[in-house]
C-alpha cells in the first residue's frame, strides 16, 4: 500500500494556492486547473490538494496532523524550508538530522504541519 493523496483545508483559497504554487515552483508536483472548490498539484505516483471545507464550516489545522514530502537530498530540503518561511511559513523545527534522516518542519498559512526530508 502507498499513500495515493493528501488535502489540507484552507479559509482562504486565494492566499494558499500563491503559498503553494510558490513553494512547488520547482519541484515534482505540477498545478492542474482548480475544481471548484478544490486545487491540485499532481506528481508521478502523489497529488496534493487544498480544499474549502465540504461542511462549508471553517478549515482547522488538525493537532498531531502533518504531511511529508520526499527530496532528492539535504540542499533541497534546506532550500523548500527557507522558501516556506520567506513566504509567510512558520518554522516548526530548523533543519538538521532527525531520526537518521535530514529534515525540517514547518506550517503553513492555514496553521497546518508540512516536513520536508531526503
Amino acid at each position: 500500500m502507498k499513500m495515493n493523496y493528501f488535502v489540507f483545508g484552507t479559509n482562504n483559497m486565494k492566499a494558499a494556492v500563491s503559498f503553494y504554487d510558490a513553494l512547488f515552483v520547482d519541484g515534482e508536483l505540477n498545478k492542474m486547473p482548480g475544481e471548484g472548490r478544490m486545487t491540485l498539484w499532481v506528481g508521478d505516483d502523489f497529488m496534493f490538494a487544498l480544499a474549502s471545507p465540504f461542511d462549508g464550516n471553517d478549515a482547522t489545522a488538525g493537532n498531531g496532523n502533518m504531511v511529508g514530502f520526499n527530496l532528492a537530498c539535504d540542499e533541497k530540503v534546506e532550500k523548500l524550508y527557507q522558501k516556506a518561511l520567506s513566504l509567510g511559513g512558520l518554522c516548526e523545527g530548523i533543519p538538521q538530522i532527525r531520526s537518521g534522516r535530514f529534515s525540517a518542519y514547518f506550517r503553513d498559512l492555514d496553521n497546518n504541519k508540512i516536513c520536508v526530508f531526503s
